[in-house]
């Protein structure tokens, strides 16, 4: 019996580490948030992880720890601002090539204006670097298009044009130019492209990218090999986050993330310490998932904050994006039953060789990222 205990916390632990780490080493994308005056003048403020820039990794690898650049990117880290500062100004022609803007097919010329890099801090995190640039466009009311470089990754485009408040954001993967976007008016956007890009952004949150959710919904699913509990616990969680996310999106609600994180690790917790005790619908689960669905949905709204979602978009792009979200975790749900439960559910030894050791597994990882993002 120990022997067995003392491997499964050295599973736990193992997975908690690779857990942290995978989000330490994550390769995100650039947002680059391009605002018009009606003077004439624009800026572009890039939001990106330059020591992934310097290190020269490419977007073939998802995992910096996949790079054979991995150990020079790992030194990049520690350094601090300033160091950083002089080598990326040192690097920025090689990386304003890589970048083109073009008014009318006329490519502008943006120059580095100044950088905001954080100090080192947790090195086991990675910072992301405030990158400004500004320049001139051409005469009149062009059209405006950007392209980020494949070598650099990708880039979601945030446009704030001259005239109004309002924000069109665009994803944009390996290379892609965006279409051309009239600095002073909105562009015409078909309803599928909106909610193709938002529908993939959503399912993306959840698979592969989000680990916390990901976990959150294998402790839904874990609790009874039976439909009806999973069918009830998957309803609540998902009509409170859809409360939430279109709340928090309009801006009706709005709680910090140093507050949502936490309060979303301790659901994590919670869920996994219950399948450990009881393999039953408690008649309080429900509402507890409720509450915690409530905590999910706002995180789901930071991001579409992040990446931004134009108010002519609000409707369809939220409708998307929580559409993809629900096929993410359709998706977790059934995967984990392809592994587990269409072989094993009806095995006696089920819930003491799988359900007790994956919760036990998933609450030490709740565990962890509670203390990281209290600490």
């Amino acid at each position: 019996m120990i022997p067995r205990l003392l491997a499964l916390l050295c599973s736990a632990f193992a997975f908690t580490v690779a857990a942290n780490m995978a989000n330490a080493h994550e390769i995100r994308p650039a947002i680059v948030t391009a605002e018009f005056s009606e003077s004439g003048q624009y800026n572009i403020k890039v939001v990106a992880n330059i020591e992934v820039l310097l290190a020269g990794i490419g977007p073939e690898h998802d995992d910096t720890r996949d790079a054979p650049e991995a150990r020079v990117y790992t030194g990049l880290r520690a350094l601090e601002a300033n160091a950083i500062e002089e080598r990326f100004r040192a690097f920025a022609p090689r990386w304003l090539e890589g970048i083109e803007v073009k008014f009318d097919g006329i490519r502008g010329q943006p120059q580095l204006d100044r950088l905001d890099i954080p100090e080192p801090g947790n090195t086991a995190l990675p910072r992301r670097t405030t990158i400004y640039l500004t320049g001139k466009t051409t005469p009149g009311t062009p059209a405006f298009t950007w392209r980020y470089a494949a070598a650099f990754g990708s880039s979601v485009l945030r446009v704030q044009r001259a005239d109004s408040n309002e924000m069109a954001s665009y994803w944009l993967k390996d290379g892609t130019r965006s279409e051309p976007i009239p600095v002073t008016g909105a562009p015409a956007r078909s309803l599928l492209d909106v909610f193709s890009q938002y529908l993939v952004l959503g399912f993306t949150h959840i698979l592969p990218f989000g680990l916390d959710h990901i976990l959150f919904v294998l402790g839904l699913y874990l609790l009874s090999t039976r439909l009806k509990p999973l069918l009830v616990q998957v309803t609540a969680f998902t009509v409170a986050h859809s409360i939430t996310l279109g709340l928090g999106l309009y801006g009706v609600i709005a709680l910090p993330a140093s507050i949502v994180e936490p309060l979303i690790a301790a659901s994590i917790v919670y869920i996994a310490a219950e399948n450990f005790l009881t393999d039953k619908l408690t008649p309080w689960r429900p509402y507890v998932v409720f509450g915690f669905g409530l905590l999910h949905g706002l995180g789901f709204a930071g991001v579409l904050h992040e990446i931004g979602l134009a108010r002519s978009d609000f409707v369809n792009g939220l409708i998307a994006f929580n559409i993809g979200v629900e096929l993410g975790q359709i998706a977790v749900i059934a995967i984990a039953f392809l592994a587990t439960g269409l072989w094993f559910r009806h095995r006696s030894w089920y819930r003491t060789r799988i359900v007790r050791p994956a919760s036990t597994v998933i609450g030490c990882a709740g565990a962890f990222w509670l203390v990281e993002r209290i600490i």
